[in-house]
């Protein structure tokens, strides 16, 4: 039996091996609210969803990637990539991980702003970690009532600032490490009564594992809190994302990883493939409590995005756009949402009707790439997608023991482009597409007793084409205004369970997708998709936790089963029916066992394994699956009204050769993104 398997079955009992004291009484479950829109207990929620606290003073880690943070919730996979011009690769149980950047299939949220796009376009890496105090993950039918491109929800929740004239702080962070690492910080935090301010700035740079990966990226995160009284809070956000340089080095073939996975692709140095990225948005987050049963929220956010990159290929050819990209995008959004809490039948009835819009308005140019400088035009058009959404959503508690959900979400989005580079050679190809769903969603938890919740959720969710992915069709010059929206029907059935220190979940479920987007063919640099049937996806999610004393041990994993189940033609061949998912692993398995042998010592043995993952649709090569430990400690001190944590952490302790993370259906078949070797990282934080 393969190594990778014995060390999957074996892990969750050496980690139940490590907790041998006595149980004490567990902390109360974190809050969330991504499931109702109301915050409640993580425990109570009818539906798969996990809320990872954050401690940045006292985390061993960089805080640069989501990736680090998300390991101890099943069901989802974030994958850094070492290549800062494609962002992170993110999925919820199989749902998006046909992403070759960017993010897809997924919301994301931050500070209850949208980092997804109208379209469905999504970036991770825009969240500023190092304030960050919660992320939820929620997953499954429910997921379904944010809309678009919801096959799952990620929401960042950042520290408020204070309110109180005695309650100011700062801290600052450095640290360094392998492949030249630098990362510096800091925050600063005051307020009166009613009036507080946050300031939280971060700067890393690194030399790249692999040549040619070299980035550097200042982030700042800034939060003013009002709050005239008890009933009501008003949040101004402002987040700036500067990048001004991500080397991109490309995947590499099966030959080229296991030769040098530190080697660029020589066609990365040609064209100087690379990316800058420029972002600043601000937005208005309210929150009014008119009474104890009726409560407003309210968002307005608006935003820009300035993207710079260049592609693996010059783009002179005549059907081609150019290998030279630059996005200028401009975006805004408004939502407002009513919950109100009552009785039937002697019951608590609590109900949410709301509405969104979203609007992005988006410039791209393209020009052949001269060896990594822009030369003439090729593509100039003007895109927008947006969107208008209703949802309601009714939460009853029928008996004593037993709640039932339903919800509705109606939802339109339109995609157009103007096109304005016409020439003999290029015909006007502008156009437009309006896109309609209505998603249900139905829900029943059977509340056994304090220790053991049992619920189950049905619901229907839809994926619109980005426009980048309708951006081009075969045979002829144009968007491709036929793709169409991918629906899914999803189900599951879980349970949650704790007693003492010790807290379980499991959950079974299954998602059936009609009209699934997948590439078709790729002329010219150019991306092509199209639509297919039957794609299904089924798993299994359970997690374990347990605090014992100076021992706490958690254990997560994922089973998923992703396959096409009607076969199709891609240009590269016919993929048979029954072939996986390219980029989702079948088994996923994160644990970890934390030590605490002093007051302000922590130290910490994580491991993490995933079997083989296919590349493509036609499943014709995989990246090995693999087993990577990793270390790290902490040191708390104390000085007068200073805290200091002193950390350092070693990732891949036995220096294994693996991918990382894979490039599904590159036509180029650079699918490999090797991961880096051993790596150290140590860090200093202190606050006042």
């Amino acid at each position: 039996m393969d190594r990778t398997y014995l060390l999957l079955l074996a892990s969750p009992l050496l980690a139940a091996a490590a907790d041998v004291a006595a149980q004490q009484e567990k902390q109360l479950e974190e809050v969330v609210v991504s499931v109702s829109r109301g915050e409640q207990k993580r425990f109570d929620a009818a539906a798969s969803v996990d809320a990872v606290q954050v401690d940045p003073l006292r985390t061993a880690s960089p805080l640069i990637n989501l990736s680090e943070l998300l390991g101890t919730a099943p069901g989802i996979q974030v994958r850094e990539r070492q290549n800062y011009a494609q962002d992170l690769q993110l999925s919820v149980r199989g749902f998006g991980t046909r992403s070759t950047f960017g993010v897809r299939g997924v919301r994301i949220l931050i500070d209850g702003i949208p980092a997804t796009m109208p379209d469905g376009q999504g970036q991770a890496s825009t969240a500023t970690l190092s304030s960050a105090r919660r992320i939820e993950i929620l997953r499954g039918p429910v997921a379904q009532l944010y809309g678009n491109a919801a096959g799952g929800v990620l929401q960042v929740f950042t520290a408020d600032p204070p309110l109180s004239p005695q309650a100011p702080y700062a801290s600052a962070s450095a640290g360094a490490g392998s492949d030249g690492q630098r990362q510096l910080g800091f925050t600063l935090a005051g307020g009166g009564e009613t009036l507080g301010g946050l300031l939280d700035v971060s700067r890393y740079e690194t030399d790249g594992y692999r040549d040619h990966s070299a980035a550097q990226r200042t982030q700042v995160n800034a939060k003013v809190l009002w709050q005239p009284s008890s009933s009501t809070k008003l949040t101004g956000i402002v987040n700036i994302f500067d990048q001004p340089l991500a080397q991109d080095p490309l995947g590499l073939t099966r030959a080229q990883f296991e030769q040098n996975p530190r080697q660029v692709a020589p066609v990365a140095l040609t064209f100087d493939t690379r990316k800058t990225v420029d972002q600043q948005q601000a937005g208005l987050v309210l929150e009014h409590k008119f009474d104890r049963g009726n409560t407003l929220n309210a968002r307005l956010y608006a935003g820009t995005r300035e993207v710079f990159q260049t592609l693996s290929f010059s783009g002179a050819a005549a059907n081609s756009s150019g290998g030279v990209v630059d996005l200028d995008n401009h975006y805004r959004g408004a939502g407002i949402s009513w919950t109100h809490a009552t009785q039937a039948g002697g019951m608590p009835l609590n109900w949410t009707v709301g509405m969104e819009a979203d609007d992005l308005d988006q410039t791209r140019r393209g020009f052949i790439n001269n060896n990594g400088s822009p030369g003439a035009l090729r593509r100039d058009e003007r895109d927008n997608a947006n969107n208008v959404d209703v949802f309601g959503q009714v939460d009853w508690t029928f008996a004593e023991q037993w709640k039932a959900t339903a919800g509705l979400r109606s939802s339109r989005v339109r995609l157009s482009v103007d096109d304005r580079y016409v020439t003999a050679a290029s015909p006007n190809d502008s156009g437009s597409v309006e896109y309609r769903n209505t998603s249900p969603v139905l829900g029943l938890v059977w509340y056994a007793n304090d220790s053991l919740n049992v619920y189950g959720n049905i619901g229907r969710g839809f994926e619109t084409p980005t426009l980048a992915e309708s951006a081009y069709r075969s045979g002829g010059s144009g968007p491709n205004l036929g793709l169409q929206p991918s629906t899914s029907r999803q189900g599951e059935i879980g349970m949650k369970w704790r007693s003492g220190a010790q807290s379980a979940t499991l959950a079974v479920f299954t998602a059936r997708s009609r009209d699934e987007i997948v590439p078709q063919a790729t002329e010219n640099g150019r991306s092509i998709f199209q639509n297919v049937d039957r794609v299904e996806r089924r798993g299994i999610e359970a997690a374990w936790g347990n605090n014992m004393g100076s021992f706490s041990t958690e254990v997560a994993y994922t089973l998923l089963d992703a396959r096409f189940k009607r076969s199709f033609t891609s240009a590269n061949g016919v993929v048979d029916a029954g072939n996986r998912l390219p980029g989702a692993p079948r088994h996923s398995l994160f644990s970890q066992v934390e030590y605490r042998p002093l007051d302000g010592l922590n130290t910490a043995l994580e491991m993490r394994i995933e079997s083989r993952t296919y590349v493509d649709d036609l499943n014709s090569e995989a990246a090995p699956g693999y087993a990577v430990f990793n270390l790290r400690v902490a040191q708390e001190l104390r000085t007068n009204r200073a805290r200091w944590t002193l950390f350092g952490r070693i990732d891949n302790v036995f220096d294994r050769h693996y991918a990382g993370s894979v490039i599904v259906n590159d036509g180029n078949r650079r699918f490999y993104e090797p991961a880096p070797g051993r790596r150290f990282f140590v860090g200093i934080r202190t606050s006042l």
